[in-house]
């Protein structure tokens, strides 16, 4: 047998393959983005740019599972992109969306609030209630009156506007608002233009700025490279790419249903009302028409002329001119 036909060495002849060639994966598909944050440098990175603190006050960072917990069996499951707990009980997570849906922000406030209540369990004390932030990383505008590109929401009292609790937190980020030239230096800012990358050329020019862009970009790289990794990853493509693709067919297919039944709500209701139009109008026509014949029948009547030559006159029976006249028979 040839080394040719050599299980190992075809293996390496992919992954050569795999590593030589210009494809990098995009942080913003979920998988690929669960697979960074599982290096424990990149999600300490990450994490202290969320807090706004440098990163050496971080001491630990857990990664948990992606699931939330499910009281009973007939409750929603909340399943998230990437949940983090820090040493002093605090959770992050943060999901990346690509597309607006209804209800969008309802199921954010659903995911931050189980995260927080399912801290205690049966007995425990309030107290142990910590800090829980939801990051929603957002490939859509959510907010289209202002250029702001990322936004912390919290509790406050809507007159004083003094901060009421900060226990929960959303932070929006969008990325489509995301300035070509970034003036700020603010480490979320970075994140969000390295989550934004397209090319090889964009993480490296990013990994040059500090440690942890440098271990995401080089995380990044071995991802790419791995076989099975990018399997995962164009499947999990696929599958986004083919739900997007049946969201808009059912959009097209619901406006094209409304459409139809716009036009025979709206032939029916114009039927009905031409109807309307065409009996108050015949009941104008009538009264004016009866109004004309009761004149002329009183005019040919003062001049002397008998009820039948009225009638002749008018068009019209005797009778009917005897009723106008109000004459006995």
């Amino acid at each position: 047998m040839t080394d040719t036909m050599n299980p190992v060495n075809q293996t390496q002849t992919k992954s050569e393959s795999l590593a030589s060639d210009d494809f990098i994966m995009s942080p913003m598909v979920d998988v690929c983005f669960v697979n960074l944050m599982r290096n424990p440098i990149v999600r300490k990175g990450f994490c202290a740019a969320v807090l706004r603190i440098s990163p050496d006050m971080i001491n630990e960072t857990e990664f948990l599972p992606r699931y939330l917990e499910q009281e009973y069996a007939d409750d929603k499951l909340g399943i998230l992109d990437v949940r983090v707990r820090l040493a002093d009980g605090s959770q992050i997570n943060a999901e990346m969306q690509v597309r607006y849906f209804d209800f969008w922000d309802e199921r954010v406030l659903f995911y931050l609030s189980k995260m927080f209540c399912e801290q205690l369990k049966k007995g425990d004390s309030y107290k142990k209630l910590r800090k829980c932030i939801h990051v929603s990383i957002l490939d859509f505008i959510r907010f289209p009156e202002d250029k702001k590109c990322y936004r912390t929401i919290r509790f406050y009292d809507e007159e004083s506007k003094e901060l009421y609790n900060d226990k929960l937190e959303l932070q929006i980020l969008e990325l489509k608002k995301l300035p070509e030239e970034i003036k700020t230096g603010e480490d979320i800012v970075n994140w969000m233009r390295f989550f934004k990358g397209k090319t090889r050329e964009e993480f490296e020019d990013m990994a040059k700025t500090s440690k942890y862009f440098e271990e995401a970009f080089n995380t990044l790289q071995k991802l790419s490279a791995d076989e099975q990794k990018r399997l995962e990853y164009e499947l999990r493509e696929k599958a986004v790419r083919d739900h997007i693709a049946y969201m808009d067919s059912a959009r097209r297919e619901g406006i094209a249903i409304g459409e139809k039944l716009g036009e025979k709500r709206g032939e029916k209701r114009g039927e009905k009302r031409g109807e309307k139009r065409g009996e108050k109008r015949g009941e104008m026509r009538g009264e004016k028409k009866g109004i004309q014949l009761a004149k002329k029948a009183f005019k040919l009547h003062a001049q002397g002329i008998s009820d039948e030559e009225i009638a002749v006159q008018c068009n019209t029976s005797v009778t009917k001119i005897r009723e106008i006249l109000d004459i006995d028979n």
